[in-house]
Order: C-alpha cells, then sequence, then structure tokens
C-alpha cells in the first residue's frame, strides 16, 4: 500500500529561504569614488558570484570611518589643523539623495536584490551616520544613527526617531541598528516592536566581545542578525594622516568579525578575522516562526500590562514655520 502526500501539504512544507551576504571591507579614507565603487563591486560580487539576495556594508563604507585620528580635540579646544582635517572628512560625506544614492540605486534595481549600506550622510554642516537601504525599487529609505559612540560625538549629529525604518522585502523585514545601538535596549525594543526579522548591524566593533552581543540580539529578538564589520589598514588612510596605532602601512586599524547568526543564537557564518571578504548563508526563514514559539519579545513573552515603551517617530527640527 502506497501512501501520498497532500498537495496543498507538500506545498506548505516548501522552504521559505534568502541568501544573504555580509561584506567585510573598507574603502580608502576621503576618497567617495573609490568607495563608490568598491561598494558597487561589492554588491555585484555577492549577487552574481555568491547568489545573495540581501547584501549587507559595513558601518560608514561610504565617506569613512577615521579610526585612530583625533581631529585636534582637546577639551574646550579646536585647532585650525582640526578643523581642516573636518573640511576634508565632511567633503567626502554624501548627499541623500545624490549621486552616490542614485547609483547604488540602480544597482540594486538592475540586480533586483536588497542591499543596505552604511555612510556618512551630509546635511549642510553636520555630518550623521547612516545606513542606507536599496532594492529592487531603488532607494527605500535611510536610518540615522542615533547616539554617536563616545569620540563620534564630534564628528557625527544625532538621528531623531524619524528613521527608524523596518522594511518589507516581500519575503522578510529587514532593518538596521549600527554599531553601539545594539547595546541600547528601548532601541531594540522598537525594532522588535516593528517586527524585524533580519536584523543587519553595520559596525566598526572588531572586539571579541562584539560576538556574545549578535547572538545575544538574536536569540533576544529571534531574528536572523547579519553583522558586516571593516577590515581596515593604516595604508587605506592619506600619508599625511596620524593614526594613533601608528604608521607601518600594514597596522590593522579595524579587525573586522562580521558574523551572520540564526535566530536560535547559531553562527551560521564567521567571525571573519585576518582580512576582507565576504560571508554567506541561506536562511530558512521558517526558523523564524521555530525560534519565536518559545519566546517572541514584543508579542506572548510581552508584559503590557506591566511594561510599555513609547517611541517617538516624529522628526525633530530647530525651526518650523506656521
Amino acid at each position: 500500500m502506497t501512501s501520498s502526500i497532500p498537495a496543498a501539504t507538500a506545498a506548505s512544507e516548501t522552504r521559505r529561504t534568502v541568501t544573504a551576504a555580509v561584506v567585510q571591507a573598507a574603502a580608502p579614507l576621503f576618497d567617495t569614488q573609490t568607495a563608490l565603487t568598491r561598494a558597487e563591486e561589492l554588491i555585484r560580487g555577492s549577487v552574481t558570484e555568491h547568489g545573495a539576495e540581501v547584501v549587507v556594508l559595513p558601518e560608514a563604507f561610504l565617506g569613512g570611518y577615521p579610526k585612530g585620528l583625533d581631529f585636534d580635540i582637546t577639551v574646550g579646544s579646536r585647532t585650525p589643523a582640526g578643523r581642516e582635517l573636518f573640511r576634508r572628512y565632511h567633503a567626502a560625506a554624501i548627499d541623500v539623495p545624490g549621486p552616490e544614492t542614485d547609483t547604488l540605486a540602480a544597482l540594486t534595481r538592475e540586480l533586483g536584490c536588497h542591499a543596505v549600506v552604511g555612510a556618512v550622510e551630509r546635511q549642510r554642516g553636520t555630518l550623521y551616520c547612516v545606513a542606507l537601504f536599496f532594492g529592487p525599487d531603488g532607494y527605500l529609505g535611510l536610518h540615522r544613527k542615533l547616539m554617536p559612540t563616545a569620540a563620534e560625538r564630534y564628528l557625527w549629529g544625532q538621528g531623531d526617531g524619524s528613521t527608524l525604518p523596518v522594511i518589507d522585502t516581500g519575503t522578510a523585514r529587514l532593518g538596521a541598528g549600527i554599531c553601539w545601538e545594539n547595546y541600547m535596549p528601548l532601541f531594540r525594543t522598537a525594532m522588535y516592536a516593528k517586527g524585524i526579522d533580519l536584523w543587519c548591524a553595520p559596525t566598526v566593533d572588531d572586539r571579541d566581545a562584539w560576538q556574545a552581543s549578535m547572538r545575544h540580539i538574536a536569540l533576544e529578538g529571534r531574528c536572523f542578525v547579519l553583522s558586516a564589520n571593516q577590515y581596515l589598514r593604516r595604508d587605506a588612510l592619506p600619508a599625511d594622516l596620524h593614526p594613533i596605532q601608528g604608521d607601518a602601512p600594514d597596522t590593522v586599524l579595524i579587525g573586522g568579525g562580521s558574523v551572520i547568526v540564526s535566530p536560535l543564537g547559531e553562527i551560521l557564518a564567521g567571525p571573519l578575522r585576518d582580512g576582507e571578504g565576504i560571508l554567506t548563508a541561506e536562511l530558512d526563514l521558517d526558523d523564524l516562526t521555530r525560534a519565536r514559539f518559545d519566546f517572541d519579545p514584543t508579542g506572548h513573552y510581552a508584559r503590557p500590562d506591566v511594561f510599555t515603551l513609547h517611541i517617538d517617530e516624529s522628526a525633530r527640527t530647530t525651526a518650523n514655520s506656521v
């Protein structure tokens, strides 16, 4: 006697998957065109060579992360040399929208993929660390880092609640937490409440402890975590700059550690050390439901009768005309 699986059951057992890629790389500081060209090459390579449908690039890939530079800042004083260095950094940032976002939007339309790209956005005299979102429909929006870390605060402004998108790709919902935003419990709760499935974490934090945080967020949010870190050497900086780590060309300024983690905290790829590269993993989207069976942080495991979170998603501006 033989038995068959009903067609409806067989269809329901079809795996829903997304191939994700995290890129570990950096671009030369103060060379925006080269950075853009590298971003194009890395996204295209992730799709054509690795079959990626979602690609994540590191924090501040466009515009650069000036690791080891102090801009001549001391408490209560600045210098002409420091001001000139900031001018160069400001000039390397990008306008959003602008030529760089147009180029990447055309690329993701061509490739039919989604991409999350770390950048430094220029808005008049203020810079913001941002994650840019692109898809088959082009440019989809951005997230501005809410709280620059430590000395980053003299380079970057603070974002507000108006740029906290979670984007529906048609198969999964993706959003981004940039570097140490990932340590902000209320930020994480806000993103969980928006139904995030693919938590993208562009970063420059290369410490071993970062891995624990990425696994914790995957477990806490019951989401996939895609963390893309820079791998940056001294020779990617102009010769006239002198990072605190030293001037030997092969000095590693940012040591990588990119990783992909499952909704139950299992490492699917990485962490990648000691060089540039692309990590990929096929994400079984049904693992999201399997993981949320016993824990859903803003669903059945929440206690809204005890804890609530107010999220102000309005744009904050200095002056409003009436």
